[in-house]
């Protein structure tokens, strides 16, 4: 973005600057409902919005519709400034440019994230870059965790949550033959068709069990319970606990493994 020179039809190098008294005297005027005066305050200030769009350059959105939305940003701020508090419009306006800006990357993001999260994400964000400056490397998570006084989960989550999503389908290295993508490199090994298949052949023969066996089974592998404790919850001696128990189990093995 920093190499860009122009932006939605703007040449960034030829943007006016405003001096102080100019923009004291604009603003008294835009105050006072001056429209050719609140025109060249936008104008004047456009500066000030690329400084502010530039912190979201790794967002991955176009600058171009960064910029419309900070150009908002501007606008609002320009209405709302009272030029007779002693304090910089830039002072005034940078947070509300950033703000519009946030504002749009949160509503029109892929993933809905929470306010709150997203909230955090921004002062992990701000934390990480002054950290980077500070150490001259990436700051760890638990760096930036005892920086802002916060878990370690709670900064990755954070930071997860602004991520922008990838496409399993998207290239991660290619050498003149077929690419390898991001589906290539998490192929979940456990939850395979044969896995699948094995499921729901135990499921369907659990479900073929009469309803004693199912309630000694339950017990007994998911409850965790011992024959004893089981004989004594369903009110029967414990030989025929291992009795209906084997038998259950025999009877799935058939079902599952036929001969």
């Amino acid at each position: 973005m920093q190499g860009k020179v122009e932006i939605c039809g703007v040449n960034t190098a030829r943007l006016k600057v405003l001096s102080a008294k100019e923009m004291d005297r604009l603003l008294l005027q835009a105050k006072d409902g001056d429209e050719d005066a609140r025109g060249q305050l936008i104008e004047g200030n456009l500066r000030l919005v690329l400084s502010v769009i530039q912190r979201f350059e790794k967002r991955g959105e176009c600058p171009d519709d960064l910029f419309q939305v900070g150009c908002i940003g501007l606008m609002k701020a320009i209405n709302n400034f009272d030029p007779t508090k002693q304090v910089k419009f830039s002072t005034y306006g940078v947070p509300m440019i950033a703000g519009e800006v946030r504002r749009y990357l949160r509503d029109n993001a892929a993933i809905r994230v929470s306010r709150s999260i997203r909230d955090v994400a921004y002062r992990v964000l701000q934390c990480k870059e002054a950290l980077l400056l500070k150490l001259g490397r990436d700051p760890t998570l638990e760096e930036i965790s005892k920086e802002l006084d916060l878990p370690e989960a709670t900064v990755s989550e954070a930071l997860d949550a602004v991520c922008a999503p990838v496409s399993l389908y998207d290239p991660v290295y290619a050498d003149g033959g077929d690419p390898l993508t991001v589906m290539d490199q998490v192929r979940d090994t456990r939850n395979t068709d044969e896995n699948w298949l094995e499921r729901i052949a135990l499921r369907d023969a659990f479900r073929a069990l009469g309803p004693r066996e199912k309630e000694i089974l339950s017990l007994r592998f998911f409850d965790g319970k011992t024959q004893m404790e089981v004989a004594n919850l369903v009110g029967i001696s414990q030989a025929q606990v291992s009795r209906l128990e084997k038998g259950a189990i025999s009877a799935m093995r058939k079902q599952v493994l036929p001969s």
